[in-house]
């Protein structure tokens, strides 16, 4: 998974989980791509202490998916979904069989969603 994209879904799903003062650095760097040296100025804390932050709250978002797996499971959800509309798009002309089999695809995919939550 793209790095940018890892980070805004760990911070989407945890990122209530962290300090205001966390919350806003770590957004001004990731979502607003500013610099160190910007952040540090609006904050009024040294460059270094915005590095620490930032490092610190990508590490507290990972340890929270490490634990609670939230971001993954959304991951492998949006994968069956995909997987259902694929089959559910492909299924003009098949025949009564190819149709039922193709039917019970799309039953245990969506049983293996129920199944995560």
């Amino acid at each position: 998974m793209d790095e940018l994209l890892e980070q805004s879904l760990l911070y989407d799903f945890y990122g209530e989980l962290l300090t205001e003062h966390q919350r806003k650095a770590y957004e001004a760097y990731l979502f607003e791509d500013l610099s160190l040296a910007e952040i540090a100025e609006e904050q009024g804390i040294s460059r270094q202490g915005v590095h620490d932050m930032v490092k610190r709250s990508r590490k507290t978002l990972q340890d929270y998916e490490d634990k609670l797996g939230l971001v993954k499971r959304f991951a492998d959800a949006k994968e069956r979904i995909g997987q259902i509309r694929k089959l559910t798009d492909t299924s003009e002309g098949l025949s009564p069989e190819e149709t039922r089999d193709r039917f019970r695809e799309i039953s245990k995919l969506a049983s293996g969603l129920l199944e995560e939550f």
